[in-house]
């Protein structure tokens, strides 16, 4: 991952992500410099629409940092280390002979992906994106190409992503792979932002994207079929030419989805903000909030700052009402297992939309113009712009014939709408299993409904208004 400057304490760390964020931002984007033409330069509106349907529907997945650093879990010679946990090589600045010495302490044997897909399926994830290689340049699979991974490297001997693939493909949920393609730490000529600081990396980059990276790639592709392909901190290294021979790659697997890190000008099919949730989303774009439940992607046994289970699921409902999708972020342990709060987070969550899911899969932006938040006057962010500050009252979802209300903060015995831009028809409660009807009056764009004296539910209960003609979306307020 991109490392987010409010997660860390370092100047250092904080420039770092900000010289790849400016990598990124340096590549053309214009598509027709793009040396080979990738599917999305290619496709109709109606192909792309088909390709990326579940993925617009799912709304939820399940993000995994897994891999050799948990076994130092944030802590180097007994000394807690800055950053985050898959972050420790770089920020400890351990050299590559020393790092290499991990994979003979890493044996994961409580690991069970059943365990973790049916985590992920009672949370109400509908897909998984899992580290396949992160920075540090280990590969959790069991990779020809390179013998840096958990087979071969590993008591464990064994292929946590071939077990993940299969079982998800039992439960029904898709498959989807991390691969930092520009990043590796301990391989001769991978990037490293802010500089190499063990000769062991020095190399050419070219070199280790032909000998490594790419036939990475490749065996991802043809043994595991992801639905989801994940890059991240595209570098500068990346030029559109090199670029090019991974969208080579790529093209071979039309239903793909790929994100907006691959370097060298492509834009893939996905914003991707990072720890935030953009104040308007992205209108007319796809996009999905990556975050963590903790300040950690990789783990770390000191770090227990776990966001309560009232911020993760606002965050989803605030992130549906924009038209995103929301991956959150597990980081299991040196031995296979999910942290025991973040787990019963995700239950909780999960136990909330097996009652109220209608209001979240297969939706479509609010139809209202409330942006719920303003710009501080006197916070400012990194980058010294004015920070955005949300108020959590309510949102709203919509698909046709019904809009979905959900109540964050209870208004009492009434709700009011002052822009109501719908035809209101009807109205009840989600969560009541007899969908009692409630009075509602409405005059013009004024909608006023009679609610109970107390919430369903204490942190979101949803008011659903079917409507008698087509919602009206205000054009700011647009999605996909």
């Amino acid at each position: 991952m991109n490392l987010p400057c409010r997660l860390v304490k370092s100047a250092l760390a904080c420039a770092l992500a900000s010289a790849c964020a400016m990598a990124h931002a340096a590549t053309p984007a214009n598509t027709g410099m793009h040396p080979v033409a990738a599917i999305q330069d290619t496709e109709t509106p109606a192909q792309r629409d088909a390709r990326m349907a579940w993925w617009r529907a799912a709304r939820y997945g399940m993000f995994i940092h897994w891999g050799v650093y948990s076994v130092p879990a944030g802590v180097w010679h007994g000394k807690p280390v800055d950053g985050a946990g898959e972050w420790i090589m770089h920020d400890a600045r351990i050299p590559v002979a020393e790092y290499k010495q991990l994979p003979a302490q890493f044996d994961p044997t409580q690991f069970d992906a059943r365990t973790w897909v049916s985590l992920a399926r009672a949370a109400g994830m509908k897909y998984i994106v899992i580290t396949a290689k992160h920075h540090d340049g280990f590969a959790m699979f069991d990779s020809k190409a390179n013998a840096f991974n958990i087979v071969d490297a590993t008591p464990f001997k064994r292929d946590p992503l071939r077990a993940l693939a299969d079982e998800a493909k039992r439960q029904g949920i898709k498959f989807g792979v991390y691969y930092s393609q520009d990043q590796d730490w301990t391989a001769p000529g991978g990037a490293a932002i802010g500089g190499h600081w063990d000769k062991a990396q020095d190399g050419d980059f070219a070199t280790y994207l032909h000998t490594k990276a790419i036939p990475q790639i490749k065996e991802l592709l043809a043994k595991y079929h992801p639905a989801v392909l994940w890059f991240d901190t595209p570098t500068r290294e990346m030029t559109p030419q090199l670029a090019a021979e991974i969208v080579k790659l790529l093209d071979r697997y039309p239903q793909l989805i790929w994100n907006n890190r691959l370097g060298g000008g492509y834009p893939g099919d996905t914003e991707t903000p990072e720890q935030h949730i953009p104040p308007q989303g992205f209108p007319g774009k796809d996009w999905e909030t990556c975050m963590t439940i903790n300040d950690t992607w990789g783990y770390k046994s000191g770090d227990t700052n776990f966001k309560s289970t009232t911020v993760l699921l606002r965050n989803l409902v605030d992130i549906a009402s924009k038209g995103g999708n929301y991956l959150l972020n597990v980081g299991p342990d040196s031995h296979g297992v999910i942290p025991a709060p973040e787990a019963q987070r995700l239950r909780v969550i999960g136990q909330w939309l097996a009652v109220n899911g209608e209001s979240i899969y297969g939706t479509r932006p609010t139809p209202f113009a409330d942006p719920h938040g303003s710009y501080s006057a006197t916070r400012k962010d990194a980058n010294g712009k004015p920070v955005w500050v949300p108020t959590w009252d309510w949102r709203a979802t919509q698909r046709p014939g019904k809009v979905y209300i959900h109540l964050l903060e209870w208004p009492g015995t009434s709700f009011h709408l002052a822009d109501a831009t719908i035809h209101a028809t009807g109205a009840y409660l989600l969560a009541d299993p007899k969908h009692a009807p409630l009075k509602f009056t409405q005059h013009g764009t004024r909608l006023d409904v009679q609610l109970p004296a107390r919430p369903l539910d204490p942190v979101d209960t949803v008011l659903v208004v079917t409507t008698g003609t087509r919602v009206s979306i205000p054009r700011q307020s647009r999605g996909l």
